[in-house]
């Protein structure tokens, strides 16, 4: 069975995300959808909520795909959290260049950790390159749309706990 292994923060999740998850399952046989908890950022949603949301978004995508999509919370190290799942593929999304340059330190770290995980990078679809959670976050707090960014169960989520609702 072909595992991999999808990291973020996924505060909230956004149609980038469930892009790049719809399109990995193409790679995999089981995609685990890793949560980071990194407290350093400061999430807006819990830890439990980002799951929930995760499961909620990815049914239909396992439904259409035929892939086990699972959420799988974590806090160590990538390669580890690979290890405990028993990815032997990380998953990574890109939207620009400044993306690439950050995953490049990342993935030759993690080589170094455990040369027999590899790292796929698959790039955002056109429409979903400027997509990032922490600006879809500025937008609901601000007043703006993010109809655009998330779907209508997040997009609820989210401007409820921007007070907006």
């Amino acid at each position: 069975m072909r595992i991999g292994l999808y990291p973020g923060t996924f505060d909230p999740v956004t149609h980038g995300h469930l892009d790049i998850i719809g399109r990995a399952t193409a790679l995999v046989d089981r995609l685990v959808i890793g949560v980071a908890i990194n407290r350093d950022k400061g999430p807006l949603f819990t830890l439990e909520e980002r799951v929930e949301m995760i499961e909620s978004e990815v049914a239909a995508i396992a439904d259409r795909t035929g892939c086990e999509i699972v959420a799988h919370p974590f806090e160590n190290l990538l390669i580890d959290c690979a290890n405990d799942v028993g990815a032997k593929l990380i998953v990574r999304g890109l939207r620009a260049v400044a993306d690439f340059e950050y995953e490049f330190q990342m993935v030759g770290m993690n080589r170094q950790l455990d040369n027999t995980i590899e790292t796929v990078f698959l790039m955002a679809e056109a429409e979903h390159q400027a997509i990032a959670s922490k600006l879809v976050k500025e937008i609901a707090r601000l007043g703006g749309d993010v109809s655009k960014f998330v779907t209508p169960a997040v997009r609820e989520a989210l401007l409820a706990r921007v007070g907006r609702a």
